[in-house]
Formats: C-alpha cells, structure tokens, sequence
C-alpha cells in the first residue's frame, strides 16, 4: 500500500516538474540558510524573531522585562512633551509592576516601581540641559555678524 501511495506523489511531482512549475522559485540556486551551522534547539524561536523583527527581550521572563524596562525610563521620557505625559507614562510602568507584584511569576528579582517625582525631575534637567547645549550649538554656528563698511555721502 505505501508503495502505491509514493508512486502516485512521485508520479505527481514528475508531472509538476514536466510543466515547470519548480522553475523560477524564490530561492532557487542560493544556499540553505544555515546549513553550516552547529543545530540548535532553539532555531525556530530565532528564526520567527528574525522573520518578525521582533525584540530578543520578549523571551524573558516577566520580572527581567520590567527591570528592563525600569532601567530605560530616562531614555523613554527624554522626549515626551509635558510633566503629565511623563507622570502617566511611569504611572502605566508602576501599574503593570504593581500587578506583577500581586501575583509573581518567574524567577525572584527585585524590581520596585519607579519614583515617579523622581522621573519628573530627571526628565526636566535632562531637557534644560539639551536645551542649553542646542542654544551652545546654535551659538557657535552661527556666523558673527559682519561690521558694514560706512557709506559716505557727499554733497554737491
């Protein structure tokens, strides 16, 4: 019976091949990705990542991805346009970290909510020190204004 059945796919990929439909794949004549490399378990995952673009972060466990995400406060609110985006920004951090305090998961790690006056002040010295450092760059780039040669008028 298995005999019948590879026959008839074998008969069938002949055929296909007969009407070229395996001419002009995608992929045709380069190599298979990743043939030389040593297998690895976890290939799939890394290939979905890829294929995705998506960060290798979403891997971790809940608690490193909040320590993560903790660590880069400053850096996620450096751009935001008011205090109150800024206090509601860390407000949503706190919130999601509050709830994962309730009922931890994963491995034990440390990870307190961000002091949200804290982030408040950060934030603002960040931005006075941009702005002063924009106001120093503008100020060397721009040219010195040039002293006019004095128009004599004559009388006649």
């Amino acid at each position: 019976m298995s005999n019948a059945w590879e026959a008839a796919v074998e008969a069938q990929i002949r055929s296909a091949q007969e009407r070229g439909e395996f001419d002009n794949l995608p992929g045709m004549g380069k190599p298979i990705p990743g043939r030389d490399a040593p297998y690895d378990e976890s290939w799939w995952i890394k290939s979905f990542l890829e294929r995705e673009a998506l960060p290798s972060e979403l891997l971790l466990p809940t608690p490193l991805q909040l320590r993560r995400r903790v660590e880069r406060v400053p850096a996620e609110v450096r751009d935001l346009p008011t205090k109150e985006s800024v206090r509601t920004y860390v407000g949503a951090l706190n919130t999601e970290i509050m709830a994962w305090l309730r009922t931890p998961t994963g491995p034990r790690v440390v990870v307190r909510p961000v002091n949200v006056e804290d982030a408040v002040r950060r934030w603002r010295t960040d931005r006075e020190r941009a702005a002063a450092e924009r106001v120093a760059a503008a100020a060397q780039q721009a040219p010195a204004p040039r002293s006019r040669p004095r128009r004599r008028w004559r009388r006649r």
